[in-house]
């Protein structure tokens, strides 16, 4: 999430609440005009008729001539009532044995019959504990699939009626756990035998912020126990980290099991999504030096993640949220303060560290099992593009594009999507870059809340629409291009949405912060902000899912961040289709992308062979680094040496199928080279804080 503004201005189109048209067309979500601008959403749903036995209606006696014979006797007329009764009920009980022989019946859960509404299901969920996927108590009576009123049973013990009013249904069988999987509405692909199609499927997501990588707006009570009245002491994961002490592994591992849970993502389902993205830190993988993260344990969550998504349907966005020296000095990137990513003295060998874990993340995801469920792989969240320069920005791009297509190979399959933040420069400055990469997508976080504009909220409202054009030019030109960011938010309102300790420059927070008393007009604004952003932004990933309690306001605050809320309160819309055409009719045109995307940019003809002035120009490492270091001065600079050895994420097991094949980690066993590692006998500035650091007195730099 984003503290500075990411919409150019010159993508803005200036609207005013009197030049908008109508938006009366836009109630009704099946719209036939409106419906056809995508080629993605199934005709409206019809009603579907029941399969129990008691659905048909029980026909009256007739005489030879058709007459309805009238029962003289009250007690014979009770009888033969009764006895239809106990016909029908025993035609129930039959119906509901060979559903559940059915339902057991194969591994492939997408062939398994499936409980509907009439005939609730018991289900059962695996979760992941301490690195042990388990896929519960599942006896012989237990379903693997269902639909809306079915029940699902966590792994904590709780229940909860699946619910999903857009024909989804959820498929988990604990002894086949790489089965095909959910789907979460009727147009959204299957998990598992159906692919994802760029360009005719569309992504509508949210983010899972502050779960696996913490904020302190996001998850406020985490921190509240460690800031002082004065609002100072922790700020971020890093100082949280600290401060916990010998409580880190205890509460933290609380957090991530508590935050989110299987139910969410049955709910993200039901709220019309297909798509999740999830920020991570690189110690999921492994920390050095005195880096107090908690190393390890988030993985353990990210594959419940997995598994919870395929079994309703949800297709991950994984990003790399934190990186090591920080990206961009924002709480989000695991520590605030000075940017040491391709910047400083340590900038290369941080960024030389983070190709090693990038290629850890991608071999493990672009196995068999998991390459179903995660598409896109973010290489790095919010890049500061204004400290680290250009030119070593793309200069990263490049070599993480190349360091995981080395992994994974080229062409469509081979491995995921890679998505590249546009460093808040808009989409346009993007075009040509890396031509003939593959499948190279384009991710923006176009915000609102910080370009201090304080219009009133229906001229607010139409602003996003600005960010269309844009968009669809980037598809066409560039490839995949994602809203991987966006918010309802029109100011910068919000406990500790700017940082802990700082205050928020917008007029009249208190009001935007009660948003209990929000009148109709506000929630109608808010809701043309949404279905503004979605439509505009096509593929997008709101930010955020949940913003969880205070324990000092006793509830939640950023309620304009908060997608679940929204849902509740009327500012998110119930089926997030209707958001369809509204641009159209703010902007009088419509200019809606075709679906074509350039060959390479979706695995086809040519993909991984890059352009040979794009390849001459992002080279890596770029020829200067910032503040001022080029020519000698860069080859002074210390990095890192690729002769350590190759760490993999380890994979989940499943009490109810022990020898399911899980994976070694490791996709692809020719992808040899080595991590990059400290070279023994150096001695390195603090990875953290060396921007203006002196060289070391020895040269510290690798092959």
């Amino acid at each position: 999430m984003s503290h500075y503004k990411s919409l150019s201005t010159k993508d803005d189109v200036e609207l005013t609440s009197s030049s908008r048209p109508s938006l009366g067309d836009l109630n009704d979500p099946w719209n036939d005009e409106l419906h056809n601008m995508y080629r993605d959403d199934s005709p409206q749903p019809q009603p579907v008729s029941s399969r129990s036995p008691m659905s048909s209606t029980l026909l009256p006696q007739r005489d030879a001539s058709g007459t309805v014979f009238v029962q003289k006797k009250k007690k014979r007329k009770r009888l033969i009532w009764i006895g239809l009764l106990v016909l029908a009920i025993c035609a129930v009980a039959a119906a509901v044995a060979i559903a559940v022989v059915l339902t057991r019946k194969g591994g492939d859960s997408k062939t398994s019959s499936s409980s509907d509404s009439s005939s609730p299901s018991s289900g059962t969920s695996g979760g992941t504990s301490g690195g042990t996927t388990t896929g519960g108590t599942s006896s012989n009576n237990a379903a693997t699939s269902g639909k809306t009123g079915s029940k699902i049973a966590m792994e904590d013990g709780t229940t909860f009626t699946y619910t999903n009013d857009f024909s989804g249904d959820w498929a988990w069988d604990p002894k086949s756990p790489f089965s095909a999987g959910g789907k979460a509405q009727s147009w959204s692909p299957r998990i598992g035998g159906e692919d994802w199609v760029w360009g005719t499927n569309v992504a509508r997501g949210v983010n899972l912020g502050g779960w696996l990588v913490t904020e302190p707006f996001i998850s406020p009570a985490l921190f509240e126990e460690y800031v002082n009245v004065t609002g100072s002491g922790v700020v971020d994961e890093w100082t949280l980290s600290v401060a916990m002490g010998a409580d880190l592994a205890t509460k933290m591992e609380n957090h991530y099991k508590t935050f989110i849970t299987e139910k969410d993502f049955a709910d993200i389902a039901a709220a019309g999504l297909n798509w999740v993205r999830i920020p991570i830190g690189f110690w999921a993988i492994e920390t050095i030096n005195d880096e107090p993260f908690l190393k390890g344990t988030s993985w353990t969550y990210m594959l419940k993640a997995i598994q919870w998504a395929r079994k309703y349907g949800i297709r991950i966005y994984l990003d790399l949220h934190a990186l090591p020296g920080s990206q961009n000095g924002w709480n989000h990137s695991g520590k605030s303060g000075p940017v040491n990513f391709m910047n400083g003295v340590m900038g290369l060998a941080n960024a030389q560290r983070t190709l090693t874990y990038l290629r850890i993340i991608v071999e493990f995801v672009s196995q068999p099992q998991y390459r179903d469920v995660v598409g896109v792989v973010g290489i790095v969240n919010e890049i500061l593009w204004a400290t680290i320069g250009k030119d070593s920005v793309q200069s990263f791009y490049r070599a993480a594009h190349d360091t995981i297509r080395t992994s994974t190979g080229t062409g469509s399959g081979k491995g995921p999507y890679i998505a590249i933040h546009e460093g808040f420069q808009g989409p346009a400055i993007w075009e040509g870059f890396l031509a003939g990469a593959d499948r190279l997508a384009l991710d923006q976080h176009p915000y609102l809340a910080f370009t201090g504009d304080n219009s009133p909220i229906d001229e607010m409202a139409a602003k996003p629409c600005g960010w269309a054009m844009a968009t669809n030019r980037s598809q066409s030109v560039f490839g995949v291009t994602l809203g991987g960011e966006f918010s309802t938010a029109i100011n910068n309102c919000g406990l500790w949405l700017n940082g802990i300790g700082s205050t928020p420059s917008s007029p009249d927070c208190d009001t935007w912060d009660n948003w209990s008393a929000y009148s109709s007009a506000t929630v109608a604004g808010l809701k043309n902000v949404a279905l503004a952003s979605m439509d505009a932004l096509q593929n997008y990933f709101f930010w955020t899912w949940k913003i969880g309690n205070s324990t000092q306001l006793g509830t939640s605050s950023c309620p304009m961040w908060h997608y679940q809320l929204g849902l509740q309160q009327g500012w998110i819309p119930k089926d997030p289709r209707e958001a369809i055409g509204h641009c159209a009719q703010v902007l009088g045109s419509s200019q809606i992308f075709d679906g074509t995307y350039p060959s390479t940019a979706t695995g086809g003809a040519g993909a991984g062979t890059l352009d040979p002035v794009q390849s001459a120009s992002h080279t890596f490492p770029p020829a200067t680094i910032s503040p001022s270091f080029s020519g000698a001065a860069l080859s002074l600079l210390p990095t890192y040496t690729p002769t350590g050895s190759l760490k993999t994420l380890f994979a989940p097991t499943f009490t109810a199928a022990p020898s399911a094949t899980v994976g070694t980690g490791w996709n692809n066993a020719a992808d040899t080279q080595l991590a990059y590692v400290p070279i023994s006998g150096c001695s390195y500035p603090n990875p953290w804080d060396a921007v203006t650091a002196p060289l070391p007195a020895t040269t510290c730099s690798g092959p």
